[in-house]
C-alpha cells in the first residue's frame, strides 16, 4: 500500500479542484502558499462552491533532507504514475497519481528549488483533446503570471503527464527558487489559485489586473524540459551575466563556468534570442548540467496578450 498524502478538504459536490505543493523537497513557496490557502478556507470566507483537495506538502520525504529528492534519490517529477509496493518516491508518485485522477482539475505549484531561479510563469501540455487544452489555456491566463507556456505534451513521468492521460485539465506554476521563500511569490500564488476557483466558478472574486507579458505555445517534442538547455561545458563554478526576465540574442553569453583546477573561463551562449526563463543561481555546476533556459518569444507579444 501506497504512503497516505496529508490533504486538505474542503467542501462536495460540484468542481474538484486539487492543489499541489511540494512535489520536490526544495521548493518552499508552494508550501507557504497551500498551507496558507488551508487557512483561508478554514476561516470558511469565501463560500465555496464545489470540492477544493490541498495537499501542501508532497513529497515529506525530500523536504526532511533539504533537497529535491527523498533517500532513494528518484525525482518525483519523472517517476509518476509510481509503484504502490515500490521506494518511498514511487510510493508517493502512485499516492499523488491516484489523487490527481480523483480531480476534475489540478494545479501543481513549483519553483526553481536549491539550484535555480524561474521568472515566475504558469505552463501547461498542448493537449490533444481541444477541449482540455482550450480549459488549460483558460486557467492559465486566470493564474495571472508574467509568462505563459504551453509545452510538448510527450514528456513522461510528472503530475501533468497523469492529468494528461486522465483528460484532466492541469497547469504548473513556477515562481523564483534559489533556497529562498519569496513572500511575493507566496502571494502570487495565493491569489492565482483563488484567480482560477474564479474562473471555474467555485467562489466569488473580482477579476485583478492583468500581469500577462508573454504567451507561448511551442509543440516541439521536450520543449518543457529545462533541465537540458544550455549546458556547462565543464565542472565548475558559475558567475551568471543575464538577470531573469532579460532579452538576449543568439549567442549572448548567459555566464563565464570557472574551471576548478586552473580558472580557465568558459563563455556559455544562448542557443537562440528570447528572455531568460530560468537561471542557475547555486554556483557550482557538474557538465551537461544547465545554467539557464532562455524563451523564445516575440517582443510583442506582451501587448497581444495583455489586451486578450
Amino acid at each position: 500500500m501506497a504512503i497516505a498524502l496529508r490533504q486538505f478538504e474542503f467542501g462536495a459536490g460540484g468542481h474538484h479542484l486539487l492543489i499541489t505543493g511540494g512535489v520536490h523537497g526544495d521548493e518552499f513557496e508552494p508550501m507557504q502558499a497551500t498551507r496558507r490557502l488551508v487557512d483561508v478556507f478554514n476561516s470558511q470566507s469565501p463560500r465555496l462552491d464545489g470540492r477544493l483537495t490541498l495537499v501542501p506538502c508532497v513529497n515529506e520525504a525530500a523536504f526532511l533532507r533539504g533537497h529535491r529528492c527523498a533517500e532513494d534519490g528518484l525525482d518525483l517529477a519523472r517517476t509518476c504514475p509510481g509503484n504502490p509496493n515500490g521506494s518511498i518516491t514511487e510510493q508517493t508518485a502512485w499516492a499523488l497519481s491516484t489523487l490527481i485522477r480523483s480531480a476534475d482539475y489540478y494545479i501543481d505549484l513549483h519553483t526553481g528549488g536549491t539550484e535555480f531561479a524561474l521568472y515566475p510563469l504558469i505552463g501547461y501540455v498542448l493537449h490533444a483533446d481541444e477541449n482540455v487544452l482550450n480549459q488549460q489555456r483558460s486557467m492559465a491566463r486566470a493564474f495571472n503570471l508574467p509568462v505563459i507556456w504551453g509545452t510538448a505534451a510527450n514528456l513522461e513521468g510528472r503530475s501533468l503527464s497523469v492529468a494528461r492521460d486522465a483528460n484532466i485539465p492541469a497547469i504548473y506554476c513556477e515562481y523564483l527558487g534559489s533556497a529562498t521563500c519569496s513572500l511575493d511569490g507566496v502571494d502570487a500564488y495565493v491569489e492565482g489559485c483563488m484567480n482560477v476557483m474564479a474562473n471555474l466558478g467555485m467562489i466569488e472574486r473580482r477579476v485583478t489586473e492583468s500581469k500577462i507579458q508573454h504567451v507561448v505555445e511551442d509543440a516541439e517534442p521536450g520543449s518543457g524540459h529545462l533541465q537540458v538547455c544550455n549546458p556547462s561545458p565543464v565542472n565548475g563554478y558559475f558567475e551568471p551575466a543575464v538577470e531573469l526576465g532579460q532579452r538576449i540574442a543568439p549567442g549572448q553569453s548567459l555566464g563565464t563556468v570557472y574551471e576548478l583546477k586552473n580558472g580557465k573561463p568558459h563563455f556559455v551562449p544562448a542557443a537562440h534570442d528570447g528572455i531568460v526563463l530560468m537561471l542557475r543561481t547555486f554556483p557550482r555546476v557538474r557538465q551537461g548540467e544547465t545554467v539557464g533556459v532562455v524563451l523564445r518569444c516575440e517582443p510583442d507579444i506582451a501587448a497581444d496578450a495583455a489586451g486578450d
